[in-house]
């Protein structure tokens, strides 16, 4: 049960940290573009999309070595044990979406349940950043279409 607890708070600590320094980078670099309005509130939206896959791909990599190699649980149902799955697992958690075709067993549960109360958090997190730099840069947008008026 600790190791488990290990493997979860390592995990969220990662993404974390990833997902702060990815939108610290962000936040650094944006203003120094010279792109339109519009393609910098696109460029905060590709920043935190690749972040969240990169999370999940943490997750979905603890859960290989808990099933593989740790045997700390195993995932069921429509499962066949490679990659994709992993990944699909992962995603449908941390987005809490929980379509429940496939599930894991065992310890690795609680990595699970940790991993949607995880992304739940740095979905908002992204959320509120991407509001932010959005009404920031709205406003340059409309001010482009008028002429810099």
């Amino acid at each position: 049960m600790l190791a488990v607890i290990f493997i979860a708070v390592m995990v969220v600590l990662a993404s974390v940290l990833i997902h702060y320094e990815a939108l610290r980078l962000t936040s650094e670099l944006i203003p120094r573009l010279v792109f339109h309005p519009q393609r910098r509130i696109l460029f905060v939206l590709m920043t935190t999309l690749i972040v969240h896959v990169i999370a999940i791909s943490l997750f979905a990599f603890s859960y290989f070595l808990m099933s593989e190699y740790f045997a700390l649980g195993s995932l069921h149902g429509d499962f066949k044990v490679d990659a994709i799955d992993y990944f699909y697992f992962s995603a449908t958690t941390y987005t809490t979406l929980g379509i429940g075709d496939v599930y894991a067993q065992g310890p690795m549960r609680i990595v699970a349940a940790i991993e949607s109360l995880t992304g739940l958090v740095m979905i908002s997190w992204s959320a509120t950043f991407t509001y932010m730099h959005m009404e920031r840069f709205w406003t340059l947008h409309h001010k482009d279409r008028k002429g810099g008026s």
